[in-house]
């Protein structure tokens, strides 16, 4: 990894998550169990884990970003922020398309803001359908494909050198698709433009629950 991956792209996620903060914290807040964090980063949705959540693992393929994760979890620890105790967390390396975990062993997954990067997408969305437990809880907060018109088109001309610029992100992924291809049955789904995510060609979003059938 280098400067851009592990200094600059983590500051720009920052500046793009806080303005989602109160989506993170409701999508969080329903973490039951033991809990996978897809592509955690550096943990600014750490202290939104209750009591609810028995164990938290987060997963995170670059090093110095989950170092990062390491450190703030220790700052809002003492602050007094964290809503459960420090040991509860755990932190991994490791990429979404390959994960040393067991099958049927999580009872929630998180994914905010992260398959849009993952290379394998599919590949990763099978990897949490096969951790989670029958019945499990793919719990998401995703910037997608516009569903038409002339954003998508914009999103196409611009996705080459966009994925350049955001360390793969693409802005024309249809995870929706993706989560259902792997298996998951929606619970629930909000398709929305939100108008708290910049640039706006970045701002279409998916939301809600996604259940391995048990």
């Amino acid at each position: 990894m280098g400067i851009h991956e592990d200094h600059i792209l983590p500051a720009i996620m920052d500046v793009a998550l806080a303005g989602l903060k109160d989506e993170r914290k409701q999508m969080i807040g329903q973490a039951t169990g033991k809990v996978l964090e897809v592509g955690m980063g550096n943990g600014t949705n750490l202290p939104f884990y209750t009591e609810a959540a028995e164990k938290v693992v987060g997963l995170e393929p670059c090093d110095a970003v989950r170092e990062k994760a390491k450190k703030k979890l220790q700052k809002i620890s003492d602050k007094g922020e964290l809503q459960i105790a420090m040991d509860r967390y755990e932190f991994v390396g490791g990429g979404g398309e390959r994960m040393a975990f067991e099958d049927n062993s999580f009872d929630t997954a998180i994914a905010c803001l992260v398959f849009c990067t993952i290379p394998d997408a599919i590949g990763a969305a099978k990897e949490v359908f096969r951790v989670l437990k029958p019945g499990g809880k793919l719990l998401f907060l995703e910037h997608v494909r516009y569903p038409e018109g002339r954003m998508q088109k914009v999103q196409e001309f611009i996705n080459p050198a966009w994925k350049v610029f955001g360390c793969g992100c693409h802005l024309n992924r249809d995870t929706e698709q993706v989560f259902s291809d792997a298996g998951f049955e929606f619970a629930s789904i909000e398709r929305y433009r939100n108008p708290k995510m910049s640039p706006p060609f970045a701002a279409f979003m998916i939301k809600g629950t996604a259940i391995k059938p048990g």
